[in-house]
């Protein structure tokens, strides 16, 4: 991938870092929150934690939250890197300010990244695709190819086997019923789903599949509601189900997570699959000890991705806010 025409070595690093806050909209974030502010200065991009978008029912150690920047600072990253950017990035910079997850800082030209103009591209191909996969299995190569796209951002990943498949299912399932119990989550999920349109997030009932039997459960976002997709002819049975993990449950090791997470996210994109991150089972205290049991105690849970080979046909994409929502230039 070669160099916007319109950068050069003399472009201004605020245009430069501007592109790359902007691109980051397109991360995913949990309920669509996009739960993130950026500010430029004249040599830096800061992303910053937006406080009042965290899930206080479903997140309220703030572990989404920080996964959603997660992906937000890899998009950034992949940004720059594919146009030719060298980047430092500082993680959790000041102690003292804990909403300041990561300032950027460009450093000057550099060659071009080839695998990050592959990642690039998939930006805004990127769809979380609810409904049900095709019987055509995931080929060892590609999972292959999303581990190590996982392992390059200090995170691993674990595929669940068939044997383990059950106790997956179940536990999503008594968790999300667990969840549609409680007022407050009900309530929560009211809220982020079909927004108003000028909002820029949230859920819209148009993305959201109907409940139907999946080797999986997937999260019903209008209960009592009609949501706005089939779930189709498949059942999920060629589906890979993903575990993505890390050695440490705390702020640094859940921003590096979500930094996995997108890149997992736009490799499986770049190679033609779909895919669908499920948080059912990491909201509640005790689902994430059964995932722990999965992993036989060598890390912590982060999110479960399904990836797998969708049906003919694009889901609906869910809305970005504007730039200006989640952009402050101060240079």
């Amino acid at each position: 991938m070669s160099r916007p025409s319109t950068w050069t070595e003399q472009t201004p690093v605020v245009r430069v870092l501007e592109a790359a806050a902007r691109q980051a909209r397109h991360a995913p974030s949990v309920f669509n929150t996009q739960p993130w502010r950026w500010r430029i200065t004249s040599d830096a991009l800061e992303l910053r934690a937006d406080p009042d978008r965290r899930l206080a029912t479903i997140d309220p150690d703030g572990r989404l939250l920080t996964l959603s920047c997660g992906a937000a600072l890899h998009h950034a990253r992949v940004m720059l890197a594919a146009a030719g950017w060298a980047v430092t990035v500082t993680r959790l910079p000041d102690p003292a300010d804990p909403a300041l997850l990561a300032r950027l800082r460009v450093t000057g030209p550099a060659d071009l990244d080839l695998t990050a103009g592959r990642l690039v591209e998939a930006i805004t191909r990127r769809h979380t695709d609810r409904r049900a996969y095709s019987d055509r299995p995931v080929p060892a190569a590609l999972l292959s190819r999303l581990r190590a796209a996982v392992g390059a951002e200090e995170s691993y990943l674990h595929l669940v086997r068939d044997d383990q498949m059950p106790m997956l299912a179940v536990t999503t399932a008594r968790a999300a019923d667990a969840e549609l119990a409680d007022p407050a989550y009900r309530a929560e999920l009211r809220r982020w789903t079909d927004r108003p349109a000028e909002y820029g997030d949230g859920v819209p009932s148009a993305t959201a599949v109907r409940p139907a039997p999946r080797r999986v459960p997937v999260r019903d976002h209008v209960p009592g509601g009609t949501a706005g997709l089939s779930a189709g002819d498949g059942f999920d049975r060629g589906a890979a189900y993903l575990i993505l993990f890390g050695e440490r449950d705390d702020p640094a090791a859940w921003l590096r997570g979500g930094e996995a997470l997108s890149a997992l996210l736009l490799t499986a994109t770049a190679d033609g699959l779909a895919t669908a991150p499920i948080s059912d089972a990491i909201e509640l205290a005790w689902p994430r000890q059964v995932l722990r049991d999965l992993l036989a105690g060598v890390g912590t849970p982060y999110l479960v991705i399904r990836v797998g080979w969708a049906p003919d046909g694009e889901p609906p994409a869910t809305p970005r806010r504007a730039p200006d929502e989640v952009i402050e230039v101060d240079a």
